[in-house]
């Protein structure tokens, strides 16, 4: 680069001398030093058109905020819905692709039905029963439910849900007194619950161990539950997306905090069902 310089020098001066003795002009003075002035421009600042010539372009940073301050608001959208979507992600990422929950309704049978030979009959008042009033909560076939026990954590609370029977409604508080582990009920043959392509190698089914803590002050029927959801529905209300009937065939299922404390089951006579 030196050697460029000092020759481009030494060559000014030379043509500089010729000229002083009358044997060139001014404009060749210079020519050919412009060409190689030219040449030295950097090959970041040029653009190939489509003609095949070389043309001068913005610097790159001063492009880039012109453009960005011509799309300010189509930018601005774009990123919070990406941020929106990446942000979802990660979070089902880090949870298994779950949604977190506090709360729960879990459904069982109260009356009598034989299934296989077995009756399956289990009500509040059978879980009342139990020593310390508690029991697992087995026979979940489906995935969905299965997922959301596995997410259920120790001390959370859920509503005893009597299903399939007269009058099928909230008839009791539970909590969750030991989290998610393998269903015993999928390797027994004489069992209704029972999964022949399960295995204790790669068990399927899972279930968690539940504690009565108390009846509701009254009994919340299905119907009382349902008007109030309609209800909800045409008033945009926390009750709007219960999944007790968006997802009417889970056996368990997630419960809103919204929709418990913003609500307070105030309409179902129930002032303080949970407690932070």
């Amino acid at each position: 680069m030196f050697l460029c310089q000092y020759l481009l020098i030494t060559t000014f001066f030379f043509k500089l001398e010729w000229y002083f003795r009358g044997q060139l002009r001014v404009d060749q003075i210079f020519e050919g030093y412009k060409k190689v002035e030219k040449s030295k421009m950097s090959p970041k600042n040029k653009k190939r058109g489509g003609n095949g010539k070389s043309k001068l372009t913005e610097p790159a940073a001063k492009s880039a905020k012109k453009e960005l301050d011509n799309s300010t608001e189509d930018v601005t959208i774009e990123s919070s819905t990406d941020d929106s979507r990446t942000a979802a992600k990660s979070s089902g990422e880090d949870k298994g692709n779950k949604e977190a929950h506090s709360f729960w309704l879990m459904k069982s049978e109260p009356e009598s039905r034989i299934e296989n030979g077995v009756d399956v009959k289990f009500g509040v008042e059978d879980l009342k029963a139990q020593q310390n009033q508690t029991a697992c909560w087995d026979g979940v076939r489906n995935y969905q439910a299965r997922n959301f026990m596995r997410d259920m954590k120790l001390g959370q609370l859920a509503f005893f849900y009597h299903s399939n029977c007269k009058e099928p409604g909230i008839a009791a508080l539970i909590k969750i007194v030991k989290e998610s582990y393998v269903d015993h009920t999928q390797f027994d043959k004489k069992d209704p619950h029972y999964d022949p392509r399960s295995s204790k190698q790669n068990p399927k089914w899972f279930m968690v161990d539940v504690q009565f803590v108390r009846m509701m002050k009254r009994y919340i029927s299905l119907a009382e539950l349902k008007r109030f959801h309609q209800e909800h529905k045409t008033k945009n209300g926390p009750l709007k997306n219960m999944a007790l009937f968006t997802r009417a065939r889970l056996s368990v299922q997630p419960v809103t905090k919204v929709s418990i404390r913003t609500e307070r089951l105030k309409g179902f006579g129930e002032s303080s069902l949970v407690e932070d």
